[in-house]
C-alpha cells in the first residue's frame, strides 16, 4: 500500500458513519439534489435535521462552477447565521462519500403546502410573514450570497403559522460576477426572474423578483400570471406579460405592502427595489394583518 491509500484511508477512518452515528426517526423527504431526514444524533441525543446529499445530482450541479471552486453548499449553511434561517451545525463528508449536513429540526409545514391547500391559518399572519421571508433573503444577501431558489417551498412555518425559517441552499451562489454570469437557469420555474430564463447576467435581484411571486401567493394563494404551465414555458411570460396587480385580487390588501409586492415583480430588474434592505423598507409600516 503506497503513502497516498494509507493517507486516504487514515482519513477515511476518521470519517463519520453515518448509519452508526445517526438513528432516522422519519422517513426521508426528497428534495431536488438531497433527502431530509428526521434523526437522533447519538452523539448527544439531540434530535436533528440530517440532509444527505445525492452525489450524481450534485456533482452535476457543481461541474458547472469547477473553475471557481465554488463552497459546496454545506460550506455556504455553515455561514448563514440569522434568526429567520435554519441553523446548520455541521457539514461534512461521511465514511461511504457521501456529502450531509447537520442542522436544527424545524417543527413545522412548508409554506407551499399551506399556500396550496389556502390553508386559513395563514389569515391574520400573511404580513408577518412577508416580514419574515424578506428578513430571511437579507440575510443570505448580508453573507454575500443570492439564494437562487426562493419560493414558498424553501420556508418552514411553525405549526401556528406565526413564524417561519428559509432552509435549503442547494442552489446558492457567491454573489460575485463569476457566478452572476448568463446561462445558469437553475431554480422553481414559476418563480424564475426574467434575466434567468432570457440567459442573461443576473445579481441579487433575482431572489426579490421570486420574494414577490412567493408574496403575491401568500396574499391572494395564486400567481401573478395566469397559466397551467409549471414548466419553464410558463416563465417565459414573466417579461412579456404584465402580471395581474395584486389590488385587483386582494382590495382590502395594505397598500404598501401592495406596492412593494408590485414593485418585486418588475421584469427590468432597475424597476425592482434595489435590494432587501429597501423591500424592509416599504414594509416597515405594514401594521399585523387582523384575521
Amino acid at each position: 500500500m503506497g503513502l497516498l491509500d494509507k493517507l486516504q484511508n487514515m482519513f477515511a477512518d476518521k470519517r463519520t458513519d453515518l448509519a452508526e452515528r445517526f438513528e432516522i426517526v422519519r422517513e426521508a423527504v426528497h428534495g431536488t439534489m438531497s433527502n431530509f431526514h428526521m434523526a437522533i444524533d447519538r452523539r448527544d441525543k439531540r434530535t436533528i435535521g440530517l440532509k444527505i446529499l445525492d452525489r450524481e445530482k450534485t456533482a452535476a450541479f457543481e461541474a458547472r462552477f469547477k473553475s471557481l471552486k465554488k463552497p459546496w453548499e454545506g460550506m455556504i449553511a455553515l455561514k448563514l447565521k440569522h434568526p429567520r434561517i435554519v441553523e446548520t451545525y455541521e457539514a461534512d463528508k461521511a465514511k461511504d462519500g457521501r456529502q450531509f449536513i447537520v442542522m436544527e429540526f424545524i417543527e413545522g409545514t412548508g409554506l407551499n403546502v399551506l399556500l396550496n391547500n389556502r390553508d386559513k391559518i395563514v389569515l391574520g399572519n400573511r404580513h408577518r410573514l412577508a416580514r419574515q421571508m424578506a428578513e430571511a433573503i437579507d440575510g443570505v444577501h448580508k453573507a454575500n450570497f443570492i439564494h437562487r431558489d426562493v419560493c414558498p417551498r424553501n420556508f418552514i412555518a411553525s405549526p401556528d403559522a406565526t413564524s417561519l425559517k428559509l432552509i435549503d441552499f442547494g442552489l446558492t451562489l457567491p454573489a460575485e460576477p463569476p457566478y452572476m454570469q448568463p446561462g445558469n437557469r437553475t431554480g422553481t420555474p414559476l418563480y424564475l426572474a426574467p434575466e434567468i430564463v432570457r440567459r442573461k447576467p443576473t445579481d441579487q435581484r433575482v431572489d426579490i423578483f421570486a420574494y414577490g411571486v412567493a408574496c403575491y401567493q401568500l396574499c391572494t394563494f395564486e400567481f401573478p400570471w395566469p397559466s397551467s404551465d409549471t414548466t419553464g414555458r410558463g416563465a417565459l411570460q414573466h417579461d412579456n406579460l404584465a402580471p395581474i396587480p395584486i389590488l385587483h385580487k386582494r382590495p382590502d390588501l395594505n397598500p404598501a405592502l401592495a406596492k412593494t409586492i408590485m414593485q418585486c415583480l418588475s421584469p427590468d430588474p432597475n424597476g425592482r427595489p434595489a435590494n432587501m434592505e429597501m423591500v424592509l423598507k416599504g414594509l416597515k409600516n405594514v401594521p399585523d394583518e387582523e384575521a
